[in-house]
């Protein structure tokens, strides 16, 4: 019998890349959180200051009270808009995974197909179109506006599909059918138990990307009182005067829900990535 393969510890200058790539990671969000932090005069000094100031509650308030951004609505709005289309995508991608994964139909493989060459499609080049849907709907300035469109996703229904495919053994499928099972009790019992891990991946990618999204909220939403936080924190930024320590205070707030997310389902992206990998 061969030896097992043992792992290489790793040397010194590895931590020591993974230090300094952390800190290059790490300090744009540092700076944000100073710049947040501090008043105008100390802003216009030169060198700047690195380090934390004591006037955040204070830039909070006046984002939080400024007259022209509907920063408190632009908050909800995107935690709206956000769970809407993450729980609407893991329900429709894991389906539609799971179709084109053990499901034989007619047409499957060109529909599998058609998905995959969507991806190569960038979203800018159907943003006129649209646009001219969602006014002929009557929707422009709503939130379906912004809802509506991200309901399902190409990657979604591809990421589960390779998935199912190298998670869940037809064998497995059989068993259920011989014992009576239909096809949604199946899904319910064999496959969405398995794509868990693969739910928990695209669940955070598909929250912090709708979070994200600026274009198509600012060319739906924008001028109107419910933005998304991203559009309220370039409104921030609007007029002739900027005041960057209210931009950043902003900013920084509205990333302190992401930033969350991320430290709570990290564990589950990184479990989510390697379970297919070796699963593969």
């Amino acid at each position: 019998m061969g030896r097992a393969p043992q792992e290489t510890p790793a040397g010194v200058g590895t931590y020591l890349l993974l230090a300094v790539s952390m800190l290059f990671a790490a300090f744009p969000l540092y700076w944000m959180f100073v710049i947040a932090t501090s008043t105008d005069d100390a802003l216009a000094q030169i060198p700047p200051t690195v380090v934390p100031g004591s006037q955040f509650l204070v830039n909070i308030e006046e984002v939080f009270s400024s007259q022209d951004v509907f920063f408190a609505a632009g908050l909800i709005n995107s935690f709206v808009v956000s769970t809407v289309v993450t729980a609407s995508v893991l329900f429709f991608s894991s389906l539609a995974g799971f179709a084109f994964a053990k499901l034989r139909f007619r047409g499957s493989r060109v529909l599998m197909l058609i998905v995959i060459i969507t991806l190569t499609v960038p979203n800018q080049l159907g943003v006129v179109a649209l646009y001219i849907v969602m006014g002929e709907l009557g929707w422009n300035g709503t939130l379906l506006a912004v809802i509506v469109p991200g309901l399902v996703t190409a990657f979604g229904v591809f990421y589960m599909r390779q998935f199912i495919v190298n998670t869940v053994p037809d064998e497995l499928i059989e068993s259920a059918r011989v014992d009576g099972a239909s096809t949604m009790r199946v899904y319910w019992s064999i496959a969405l138990p398995a794509l868990r891990p693969a739910m928990a991946v695209l669940g955070l990618l598909t929250f912090v990307a709708t979070w994200n999204d600026y274009q198509w909220p600012l060319i739906t939403l924008g001028g109107t009182d419910f933005p998304t936080s991203m559009v309220a924190v370039s409104d921030l930024a609007a007029g002739n005067y900027v005041v960057y320590r209210r931009v950043l205070a902003g900013a920084f707030v509205a990333t302190v829900p992401l930033l969350v997310m991320l430290v709570i389902g990290g564990r589950q992206i990184v479990r989510g990535i390697m379970e297919g990998a070796l699963k593969s």
